[in-house]
Protein backbone atom coordinates (compact mmCIF):
# COMPACT_ATOMS: atom_id res chain seq x y z
CA UNK A 1 0.00 0.00 0.00
CA UNK A 2 -0.37 2.61 -1.92
CA UNK A 3 -1.37 0.91 -4.44
CA UNK A 4 1.67 1.54 -7.68
CA UNK A 5 -1.25 3.54 -9.77
CA UNK A 6 -1.37 6.18 -6.90
CA UNK A 7 1.85 9.09 -6.11
CA UNK A 8 3.92 6.67 -7.88
CA UNK A 9 1.68 5.58 -10.67
CA UNK A 10 -0.07 6.85 -13.67
CA UNK A 11 -2.69 9.20 -11.21
CA UNK A 12 0.87 11.05 -10.33
CA UNK A 13 2.66 11.15 -13.51
CA UNK A 14 -0.61 11.58 -15.73
CA UNK A 15 -0.39 15.78 -13.77
CA UNK A 16 0.54 18.52 -15.22
CA UNK A 17 4.31 20.35 -14.71
CA UNK A 18 1.75 23.15 -12.83
CA UNK A 19 0.25 20.47 -10.77
CA UNK A 20 3.66 19.42 -9.04
CA UNK A 21 4.69 22.77 -9.05
CA UNK A 22 1.60 23.33 -6.51
CA UNK A 23 2.68 20.44 -4.77
CA UNK A 24 6.49 21.44 -4.38
CA UNK A 25 5.37 24.70 -3.61
CA UNK A 26 4.36 23.25 -0.03
CA UNK A 27 7.54 21.73 1.24
CA UNK A 28 10.10 23.51 3.51
CA UNK A 29 13.54 24.68 2.49
CA UNK A 30 15.89 21.60 3.34
CA UNK A 31 18.82 24.14 3.20
CA UNK A 32 16.53 26.61 6.07
CA UNK A 33 19.21 26.33 8.73
CA UNK A 34 17.06 28.09 11.46
CA UNK A 35 14.01 25.57 10.55
CA UNK A 36 16.19 22.82 10.23
CA UNK A 37 17.80 23.83 13.66
CA UNK A 38 14.14 23.84 15.33
CA UNK A 39 13.16 20.64 13.23
CA UNK A 40 16.00 18.80 14.61
CA UNK A 41 15.60 20.23 18.62
CA UNK A 42 11.69 19.67 18.42
CA UNK A 43 12.17 15.94 16.69
CA UNK A 44 15.22 14.78 17.85
CA UNK A 45 13.19 11.90 19.87
CA UNK A 46 11.37 10.95 16.72
CA UNK A 47 14.47 10.78 14.93
CA UNK A 48 16.13 8.61 17.34
CA UNK A 49 13.34 6.09 16.70
CA UNK A 50 13.37 6.33 12.92
CA UNK A 51 12.98 8.64 10.25
CA UNK A 52 15.96 10.78 9.24
CA UNK A 53 17.70 10.14 12.41
CA UNK A 54 21.06 10.77 10.26
CA UNK A 55 20.29 14.12 10.03
CA UNK A 56 20.11 14.99 13.83
CA UNK A 57 23.66 15.27 13.95
CA UNK A 58 24.60 17.68 10.81
CA UNK A 59 27.37 19.84 10.96
CA UNK A 60 26.40 23.81 11.17
CA UNK A 61 29.26 24.10 8.24
CA UNK A 62 26.76 21.62 6.21
CA UNK A 63 23.90 23.30 6.96
CA UNK A 64 24.95 26.43 5.59
CA UNK A 65 26.06 24.48 2.71
CA UNK A 66 22.67 23.23 2.38
CA UNK A 67 20.84 26.92 2.56
CA UNK A 68 23.68 28.36 0.18
CA UNK A 69 22.98 25.20 -2.13
CA UNK A 70 18.98 25.44 -1.63
CA UNK A 71 19.40 29.70 -2.46
CA UNK A 72 20.97 28.45 -5.45
CA UNK A 73 19.06 25.71 -7.07
CA UNK A 74 15.65 28.06 -6.37
CA UNK A 75 17.67 30.60 -8.41
CA UNK A 76 18.33 28.10 -11.31
CA UNK A 77 14.82 26.09 -10.88
CA UNK A 78 12.27 28.57 -9.11
CA UNK A 79 11.61 26.05 -6.70
CA UNK A 80 12.70 24.46 -3.42
CA UNK A 81 15.07 21.65 -3.60
CA UNK A 82 13.00 18.59 -3.28
CA UNK A 83 14.73 15.09 -1.97
CA UNK A 84 12.99 12.07 0.25
CA UNK A 85 15.15 12.95 2.80
CA UNK A 86 14.23 9.78 5.21
CA UNK A 87 17.18 8.19 5.85
CA UNK A 88 19.57 10.17 4.79
CA UNK A 89 22.24 12.38 6.09
CA UNK A 90 22.54 16.23 5.44
CA UNK A 91 25.75 15.44 4.07
CA UNK A 92 24.14 12.58 1.79
CA UNK A 93 21.14 15.71 0.89
CA UNK A 94 23.41 18.29 0.40
CA UNK A 95 25.61 16.04 -2.20
CA UNK A 96 22.35 15.00 -3.96
CA UNK A 97 21.45 19.06 -4.21
CA UNK A 98 24.88 19.27 -5.93
CA UNK A 99 24.63 16.37 -8.35
CA UNK A 100 21.02 17.86 -9.41
CA UNK A 101 22.31 21.41 -10.20
CA UNK A 102 23.15 20.97 -13.60
CA UNK A 103 20.49 19.21 -14.38
CA UNK A 104 18.40 20.99 -17.68
CA UNK A 105 15.44 22.30 -16.26
CA UNK A 106 12.46 19.63 -17.96
CA UNK A 107 15.09 16.52 -16.22
CA UNK A 108 15.40 18.75 -13.08
CA UNK A 109 11.19 18.58 -13.13
CA UNK A 110 10.97 14.80 -13.43
CA UNK A 111 13.33 14.16 -10.82
CA UNK A 112 11.76 16.62 -8.18
CA UNK A 113 8.37 15.17 -9.30
CA UNK A 114 9.90 11.24 -8.56
CA UNK A 115 11.00 12.63 -5.00
CA UNK A 116 7.66 13.75 -4.24
CA UNK A 117 6.12 10.31 -4.90
CA UNK A 118 8.45 8.57 -2.75
CA UNK A 119 7.57 11.48 -0.12
CA UNK A 120 3.66 10.78 -0.59
CA UNK A 121 3.68 6.71 -1.16
CA UNK A 122 5.85 7.21 2.46
CA UNK A 123 3.64 9.29 4.18
CA UNK A 124 0.52 7.73 3.24
CA UNK A 125 1.96 4.01 4.28
CA UNK A 126 2.71 6.01 7.52
CA UNK A 127 -0.92 7.41 7.70
CA UNK A 128 -2.90 4.03 6.84
CA UNK A 129 -0.07 2.14 8.78
CA UNK A 130 -0.41 4.21 12.33
CA UNK A 131 -5.03 4.53 11.18
CA UNK A 132 -4.90 0.31 11.75
CA UNK A 133 -2.47 0.26 14.78
CA UNK A 134 -4.97 2.95 15.94
CA UNK A 135 -8.32 0.72 15.11
CA UNK A 136 -7.04 -2.82 14.69
CA UNK A 137 -8.42 -2.93 11.06
CA UNK A 138 -8.34 -1.03 7.93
Amino acid sequence: WPPPSFAGGGAWWGLGEGDWDEAFSHHPRIGDVEALREKLQRNRAAWEAGEQAAAAGADESVLRALHEGNVAYEARFGRVFLVCATGKTAEEMLAILNARMPNAPGVETRVAAGEQAKITRLRLSKLLQGLAEGTGKL
